[in-house]
């Protein structure tokens, strides 16, 4: 059957005006699905970095050298803090810029409210004296000024050889002056080897 010119106008005026509102009830779901998206605060960042290389100053000065392959920032989370996934190197320095502290860690927190970081994973960290320090997990208050550690920690000290800290340590954000930590016959106490340049054996205190 051959349909006229006014037929065809006609079928294709009827077809327009019955998909009209399914084309708009779809871009409606859409709209819909795109609104119904809820951004967690927690855990999804609110800033992502790639490939970070930077100096980063402290009240004028250079304080800290930065390098790492990936930087999250998670500033509106309940506690915010940074996270650092893929490692992190650190170094810290004096006011002649020279490096006093160097930190490298599998991954990295850094609190920023509390000041706090978070060191996880194959943690080295190299004071200006040139020992080094290896454990699995070290913590730096630096409000405290202090980084401490309740799991294992080796000190391989130059010409001096290494001590072995079994149950963590408390040192100064330096880590040129360290105590170790040793749990009581009981459990309930720790006693606290004080270790620095001048001391070989250390004096002994119970807590």
């Amino acid at each position: 059957m051959k349909l006229t010119l006014r037929q065809v106008i006609t079928i294709s005026i009827v077809f327009f005006i019955f998909s009209v509102p399914f084309f708009f009830a779809s871009c409606n779901k859409d709209d819909k699905s795109g609104v119904n998206f809820v951004y967690d605060k927690e855990t999804v960042p609110s800033m992502h970095t790639d490939s970070v290389r930077m100096l980063i100053s402290d009240s004028g000065l250079i304080k800290y050298k930065m390098i790492t392959k990936t930087w999250n920032m998670y500033d509106e989370a309940k506690d915010p803090y940074w996270f650092f996934p893929d490692g992190l190197y650190l170094e810290q320095f004096d006011t002649a810029f020279q490096v006093v502290v160097t930190v490298v860690a599998d991954t990295a927190w850094n609190y920023t409210r509390k000041d706090l970081w978070r060191l996880k994973g194959n943690v080295f960290v190299r004071n200006i004296l040139g020992e080094t320090f290896s454990g699995d997990e070290l913590f730096w208050n630096r409000k405290q000024e202090k980084i401490y550690s309740d799991k294992l920690v080796e000190i391989n000290r130059p010409e001096k050889g290494i001590l072995i800290a079994k149950n963590g340590l408390v040192a100064n954000q330096q880590m040129t002056e360290y105590e170790f930590m040793n749990v009581g016959e009981k459990g309930d106490k720790k006693t606290l080897f004080y270790v620095n340049e001048e001391e070989e054996k250390g004096e002994e205190k119970t807590e």
